[in-house]
């Protein structure tokens, strides 16, 4: 698993209409979705129905902070935190357990906010 230590791992979209968002990316991109509620559709990963899926469409306001929210991926969940707090930027929730392991969302120097997640 080195070769997913801190890359890319998920990008959430905040959609307003879930199931006009979803018709739209699927007419336009054939993606498929896992559907976890009213609220959640995860983006499938092209590679097939075994392999992670890639990203999700969230329902909520029209988003304020400029954009999709970026998951990294992590080894070790603790270092990384403690690595954006020294790098300079500041651990603004968590970590916290969800679904499949835990996470934290950080800001970086500029104000953009990611996040940061590893398997239990």
């Amino acid at each position: 698993m080195n070769d997913r230590h801190h890359n890319i791992d998920y990008v959430e979209l905040t959609v307003t209409d879930l199931d006009q968002a979803k018709r739209f990316y699927t007419e336009a991109f054939g993606w498929s979705f896992n559907d976890y509620g009213p609220e959640y559709s995860g983006i499938q990963s092209p590679a097939g129905g075994d392999a992670p899926e890639i990203g999700g469409l969230a329902l909520g306001e029209r988003p304020s902070r400029g954009g999709p929210f970026v998951l990294l991926y992590s080894e070790d969940l603790d270092a990384s935190a403690e690595a954006v707090r020294k790098a300079g930027g500041e651990v603004v929730n968590g970590p916290y357990g969800f679904p499949g392991g835990r996470r934290f969302h950080f800001t970086d120097p500029s104000g953009n906010e990611l996040g940061v997640w590893a398997q239990e």
